[in-house]
């Protein structure tokens, strides 16, 4: 005689089911995982851990890959749908130049960018903070200046230091660029003594970055997401004309 079908067999017995609620409280550490809507016109963009470079750092490290960012922000900016960028960092720094790369990109989008410092926004991850439209900073979170390092061998030649200081001047060039802060300012914080432990330079905190002119305002997300709506309706506006039509180029 056959067994006649449960209705209501629970969960643990029903192996699909189990295997990815196992799965997804596994990688994620929770059962219900919030899904973005289809309809939203705002992308997220993320910079955490160590920004890495041309170098593959180690597995054990939690790294922001260039060659995953940069695919990233060309799609957003092909992305009809997409309106606006929201970037959150929270990052020690990493590769100068993939840092950089990534600054140059998220300023030149033609989308409107918010981006928002929580816990850290350290050494290049302060061009990356600086290089969206308006940017935020949480009361408790820091960034950290200082003067570019380099790692490994060290040819001691002029011209080892006259690359270092062409390579610290376009920091400095698009910082200054990209924020309200001086170049002098920014000179004085990045070469500031004893502020930090056997090193140069200057780690400010929330308001100090603020009152630096490095970054706009004090918030958080939703204080980002609320400026970032404002952006998209400002430029979504500029796009029509005075009748409502969409303006040509």
């Amino acid at each position: 005689m056959e067994k006649e079908p449960v209705p209501n067999e629970p969960e643990e017995q029903q192996p699909g089911k189990s295997s990815a609620l196992i799965e997804k409280i596994q990688q994620l550490g929770q059962t219900n995982v919030p899904q973005m809507s289809q309809d939203s016109k705002i992308h997220c963009l993320t910079i955490v851990g160590q920004i890495e470079g041309h170098i593959q750092l180690p597995p054990q490290n939690k790294t922001t890959k260039y060659e995953h960012v940069i695919p990233q922000i060309v799609a957003i900016e092909q992305n009809p749908n997409i309106e606006g960028l929201l970037v959150i960092l929270n990052t020690v720094g990493g590769d100068v130049e993939a840092g950089l790369a990534i600054s140059e990109m998220l300023a030149s989008l033609s989308k409107p960018t918010v981006s928002i410092v929580l816990g850290g926004g350290h050494s290049i991850g302060v061009p990356i903070a600086v290089s969206c439209d308006y940017s935020y900073i949480a009361e408790t979170a820091t960034m950290t200046i200082h003067p570019i390092r380099l790692t490994g061998l060290v040819i001691g030649v002029p011209q080892t230091f006259e690359y270092l200081d062409k390579m610290q001047e376009r920091v400095i060039n698009f910082v200054t660029r990209h924020s309200k802060v001086s170049d002098e300012k920014f000179k004085e914080l990045m070469f500031a003594k004893g502020n930090l432990t056997r090193d140069i330079g200057t780690n400010v905190i929330g308001t100090e970055a603020v009152q630096s002119g490095l970054i706009n305002e004090v918030g958080g997300v939703g204080q980002a997401m609320r400026k970032l709506n404002e952006l998209i309706e400002t430029s979504s506006s500029k796009a029509k004309g005075p009748n409502g039509e969409k303006m040509l180029q």
